[in-house]
């Protein structure tokens, strides 16, 4: 077994002694600010097989969002219809809100991708993998000079990262997807 398989391995099945690491870490993370600027990822498997790689123009950034406030107040009195429900049906998840709190943080850089670190009942924490699109590091790397392109700028912001495609309904395909592509906004102005 290789040494991110172990580490992946670690992540879905913790032993005994990481669960008051886990506390440790978590009382930090709540003194720390929304957004923080960390040195190296804490889920380096994860990190590497989303694009990660430990060089210049690469910055790692921990974001807290906090949970809730998904639900309808519930009607004390009155009528309503029967199609009126509490749960509301959210366009965007936690992750998408983290990676544009992340770029607004940053704003000269470009977001990557994003992953899951950790939650408590208030606030969940994801981890965000930013580029700096004009490094010469960037650029000459055959794997992320991509996102140099100008067609990439604030790509979080109109839902390209994989957690806003998600969003989109982009994750799927075939039936039952058909008003997805291009989007939904674009299939309606095409029936009209």
């Amino acid at each position: 077994m290789g040494l991110y398989q172990a580490i992946r391995d670690l992540w879905k099945k913790p032993k005994a002694n990481l669960g008051q690491l886990n506390k440790e870490r978590l009382i930090q993370w709540r003194r720390d600010d929304a957004v923080t600027k960390i040195d190296r990822p804490t889920r380096l498997d994860r990190a590497r097989s989303l694009g990660y790689k430990a060089k210049r123009g690469i910055v790692v950034a921990r974001v807290r969002v906090k949970r809730g406030g998904r639900k309808r107040e519930q009607i004390k009195k009155g009528r309503r219809s029967k199609t009126q429900r509490r749960k509301k049906v959210v366009g965007k998840s936690y992750q998408s809100v983290c990676e544009e709190r992340a770029q607004k943080y940053f704003k000269n850089l470009e977001i990557l991708n994003s992953y899951y670190v950790n939650k408590d009942g208030l606030y969940y924490w994801y981890e965000v993998i930013l580029v700096d699109p004009y490094r010469p590091e960037i650029k000459s790397d055959k794997k992320l000079q991509w996102i140099c392109k100008r067609k990439h700028t604030n790509r979080v912001l109109r839902g390209k990262t994989s957690a806003g495609r998600r969003s989109r309904g982009l994750h799927s395909k075939g039936i039952g997807t058909e008003k997805v592509r291009p989007s939904r906004r674009a299939n309606l102005r095409r029936s009209k």
